[in-house]
């Protein structure tokens, strides 16, 4: 069969398209013309296959073709790792890791926060300390993303004061950076960190984001901190001009339900911009539960059914 010499370029910009539009529909029609247009087994498009198939969650087909493609580089690896990881499937991901290295291919930049988010999903702290060490290795120690997902992978494993020194050890600093130290010290109790790095964060004048302020609401609430909670919520939008979100309200709806305040809570609901999700009617009805209001919890499963 004769195949246009434009044909292969043509289809490589369509997947492209359809991987950065994460569009599987648009991706299987065209894998289909591609195989009837037969240049399915062309290299240069099974790799554009695998990489488009993993960024639409696709792992199945995406792992097949992978395994059907002679030329296997680097960024084909990232993107088999990266996808599994995106659905939480961390021991799939590290197993292509382990093929990765088995195979002897150079790791870059991309590589590594990605299995560094599988060892913090499997708390596997030992396997993430030799990652470390290949971040080092490699002379990615300087890369943001990288040490933000070290600060990430050690906080999730209990590694406080390891994260910290990845923090402190940072020339440069994002926003990111700031909100996974904060998330570390709060998923661990030490709510007052929290705050102390939130302060320090303003005072060197970083602007916190959406992120920072979940972090910083989910210290509140678990910490039982309703003033505080309630001054860093009229904080967002007052001084710093965030629009509250859906989890930004989930964070206050859980705090108050905790301290038994279940009307406020409920106004709360009633009052925000943002349409309520399953998350927040759930956090609602579960302090009536505990605290046992069936008034509030009967009209909360009366608006979250017309809601539905």
């Amino acid at each position: 069969m004769f195949i246009p010499q434009s044909a292969i370029p043509f289809y490589a910009s369509v997947i492209d398209f359809c991987s950065s539009t994460k569009n599987l529909q648009k991706l299987k029609q065209t894998h289909a013309r591609i195989i009837t247009v037969g240049i399915s087994r062309h290299d240069f498009i099974r790799v554009k296959l695998v990489s488009s198939y993993s960024a639409c969650a696709q792992m199945l087909e995406a792992s097949f073709l992978f395994s059907r493609t002679n030329r296997q580089p680097t960024f084909l690896y990232n993107s088999l790792i990266r996808g599994f990881s995106s659905l939480n499937l961390f021991a799939h991901s590290l197993s292509v890791f382990r093929q990765m290295l088995v195979a002897c291919k150079p790791i870059d930049h991309h590589t590594l926060p990605t299995v560094l988010k599988s060892c913090a999903g499997l708390s596997a702290l030992r396997l993430g300390r030799q990652v470390h060490v290949a971040l080092l290795a490699n002379g990615f120690a300087t890369d943001v993303a990288n040490s933000n997902a070290l600060i990430t992978m050690y906080s999730r494993c209990g590694e406080l004061a390891s994260a910290r020194m990845v923090f402190d050890r940072m020339p440069e600093r994002n926003s990111i950076t700031w909100s996974a130290m904060m998330s570390g010290y709060g998923m661990h109790g030490n709510f007052g960190d929290v705050f102390v790095l939130f302060e320090k964060m303003i005072n060197e004048g970083m602007l916190p984001d959406g992120v920072t302020f979940i972090a910083v609401l989910t210290a509140c609430s678990h910490g039982g901190l309703i003033d505080k909670g309630r001054e860093y919520f009229e904080m967002m939008e007052r001084i710093f001009r965030i629009s509250p979100g859906l989890e930004h309200y989930t964070c206050m709806v859980d705090m108050l339900g905790r301290a038994g305040r279940l009307e406020e809570a409920e106004s709360l609901i009633v009052r925000m911009e943002v349409e309520p999700d399953e998350a927040l009617w759930g956090a609602l009805l579960g302090a009536c539960k505990i605290h046992g209001n069936v008034e509030i919890a009967e009209r909360v499963s009366r608006r979250y059914t017309r809601a539905d």
